[in-house]
């Protein structure tokens, strides 16, 4: 187990668990730990959006049709919370929280129950990522 997945403690789980919860589309979800340095947000940004490239792709949706919603301007959206939509319609893709646990960046995506979660861990881990998956709580 590499350093960043000790960083995904039991705590983490639950709440990323707890975003999944029962709403008006079934979610699942993935945490990513970030190997990017605290002082690199632009770097921080990039790798935020490999990963929700990622889940674009294995949604159903070309990347180059999705961009990222950061919402600083509106006062419901947090800071580190981050929304893949599409193009042409505005439709959510995925959405994620930037979380900054024990000196490392840790993020949560999470994203329509119907996308291939094994596929969207497959190519994170073949991205040089160590993502763990989250589904909702039985």
């Amino acid at each position: 187990m590499s350093e960043a997945t000790e960083a995904v403690d039991e705590t983490l789980r639950r709440r990323a668990r707890a975003l999944l919860e029962p709403g008006e589309i079934e979610l699942v979800g993935v945490i990513v730990p970030m190997d990017v340095d605290t002082d690199d947000e632009p770097m921080l940004h990039q790798r935020t959006i490999e990963v929700g490239d990622v889940i674009a792709e294995r949604s159903g949706y070309d990347p180059a049709d999705t961009y990222v919603y950061s919402g600083n301007d509106d006062p419901e959206f947090g800071i580190n919370q981050h929304q893949g939509l599409t193009v042409e319609e505005d439709g959510f893709v995925w959405e994620c929280q930037q979380l900054l646990r024990e000196g490392a960046y840790v993020v949560v995506f999470y994203y329509e129950a119907d996308t291939d979660q094994s596929g969207v861990l497959a190519d994170l881990e073949d991205a040089g990522f160590d993502p763990v998956g989250v589904e909702p709580a039985d």
